[in-house]
C-alpha cells in the first residue's frame, strides 16, 4: 500500500539539536515543508555518510523552506554521544529525533521489528503533514541529499503550480510540462 497522501500520525519525540534536547511533535510539521530521514543506528557505517551529506546541504533545505529531521530508534542521549564523538556528525544542525519506542518508525512503515531498527526511509512531507514523496532503501544502500532536495523542490513546484508537472531530472528553473492531449505521443 502506498504512503502517498498519508497524514503523519501524532507523535512526541525527544531530539538532539544545537547542543540541547528539544521535544518535537506533529505540530512542528504543520504549516511548513519537512523531510524525515530514517536510518538504522548511530555509530554505524553508511549512516554518517548520509547524515553528513544532509548536513552539507542543510542551508539549501532551509532556503527551500524545509526542515530536515533525521530519525533512528536510538535515544536522544545516544545522538548527543555520537555528535560529541564524530567529526561528521558534529556538522549536523538539524534535529536528530529519538524513536526508542519505535512508534514513529512504525507509523512510516520503515521499522524492522525483529531488529528494532529502521530501514533507510526518506519522506517529503507537505505543510498539511501529508507524505508527498518517499523512498525506502535496504540497510546497505545509501541515499543522496541532493536528490532528496530536488524532490522537495519538485513537490513544492507542483503544489504551487498544479497544472504543471516536473519531468525526470527536473531542477528549479528548468522547463516543466503541462499535461494535455498535445503532448501524448510527442515526448
Amino acid at each position: 500500500m502506498s504512503l502517498i497522501g498519508k497524514k503523519v500520525g501524532e507523535f512526541k519525540a525527544q531530539a538532539y539539536v544545537n547542543n540541547d534536547f528539544k521535544e518535537v511533535t506533529l505540530n512542528d510539521l504543520k504549516g511548513k515543508w519537512s523531510v524525515f530521514v530514517f536510518y538504522p543506528a548511530d555509530f554505524t557505517f553508511v549512516c554518517p555518510t548520509e547524515l553528513g551529506d544532509l548536513a552539507d546541504l542543510y542551508d539549501e533545505f532551509k532556503q527551500a523552506g524545509c526542515e530536515v529531521y533525521s530519525v533512528s530508534t536510538d535515544t536522544h542521549f545516544t545522538h548527543k554521544a555520537w555528535h560529541d564523538a564524530s567529526d561528521t556528525i558534529k556538522k549536523i544542525r538539524y534535529p536528530m529525533l529519538a524513536d526508542p519506542t519505535h512508534a514513529i518508525s512504525e507509523d512510516f512503515g520503515v521499522l524492522i521489528p525483529d531488529a528494532g531498527l529502521a530501514l533507510r526511509g526518506s519522506f517529503v512531507i507537505n505543510p498539511d503533514a501529508e507524505i508527498v514523496a518517499y523512498e525506502v532503501n535496504a540497510l546497505g544502500v545509501g541515499r543522496s541529499a541532493k536528490d532528496l532536495l530536488r524532490k522537495v523542490q519538485a513537490a513544492q513546484f507542483v503544489a504551487k503550480h498544479g497544472d504543471q508537472v516536473c519531468p525526470a531530472k527536473w531542477e528549479p528553473g528548468a522547463e516543466t510540462l503541462k499535461p494535455g492531449l498535445d503532448l501524448i505521443g510527442k515526448l
